[in-house]
């Protein structure tokens, strides 16, 4: 019988085909480090042809959407991650806390910021804000020796906003302070921004904060902590 899955992977390799730009390729490769490689199509035509492709199907539910993402991983080429992405997007209010345990699994798996921060920006962010719970799972990720999983963690609060946890957030900020890794040291900044862009309040808390810890936070984290907040 066939899945959902099974049937949207076929459809998508028959609207992507033929649709690959070959002068592309190499600066999309370029760009991503040369850690993966591309079929060359461009984000807008990429969403329009998946649109239409799986438009027959109706929308997924989440074992189907999380099924589509993992065959999406298998696949080469890194547009079709992004594609796994977009369907988690879809079903995200929809996923249960269980399915950190295979969010985990494409968290650790071809993993480079684009990736990364959309799971941890999405699927893994409406999980947390509706069962908050499944923050013992972040207590876990950030203590990971996978710099990824840490990231997620940090950044899993990204487009929260009331909900933040502030708390919670600045003793993750406390834990990983003295990280020497850029795409840590830079997440935390980038969560004390997003916090600190709230309002007035939110901003005196993340200068405090800042006050606070010193040279204990690398100057990357702290520039990026800052970073275009007026109030």
């Amino acid at each position: 019988m066939t899945t959902w899955s099974d049937e949207a992977i076929g459809r998508l390799h028959t609207a992507f085909a033929d649709a690959g730009d070959p002068q592309r390729r190499e600066p999309m490769t370029a760009y991503m480090k040369h850690h993966f490689a591309f079929l060359g199509i461009p984000a807008p035509l990429r969403e329009r042809l998946t649109r239409d492709a799986l438009k027959p199907l109706g929308r997924p539910s989440p074992d189907d959407a999380l099924a589509a993402a993992y065959a999406c991983w298998a696949q080469s080429e890194r547009e079709w991650q992004y594609v796994g992405c977009e369907l988690l997007r879809k079903v995200e209010r929809q996923l249960a806390p269980e399915a950190l345990g295979p969010l985990e699994q494409l968290i650790t798996t071809k993993s480079w910021w684009d990736t990364v921060d959309d799971l941890a920006g999405h699927p893994v962010c409406s999980i947390v804000r509706q069962q908050p719970a499944a923050r013992a799972v972040m207590d876990r990720w950030l203590a990971s020796e996978n710099m990824w999983l840490t990231r997620t963690a940090i950044l899993h609060q990204l487009h929260a906003g009331a909900d933040t946890d502030a708390e919670w957030l600045f003793a993750a900020c406390t834990a990983r302070a003295t990280e020497t890794e850029f795409f840590i040291r830079k997440a935390i900044g980038w969560a004390l921004r997003s916090y600190a862009r709230q309002g007035p309040t939110q901003a005196d808390a993340v200068r405090a904060f800042l006050a606070e810890q010193g040279p204990r936070l690398s100057g990357l984290s702290q520039r990026e902590a800052l970073k275009r907040v007026r109030h």
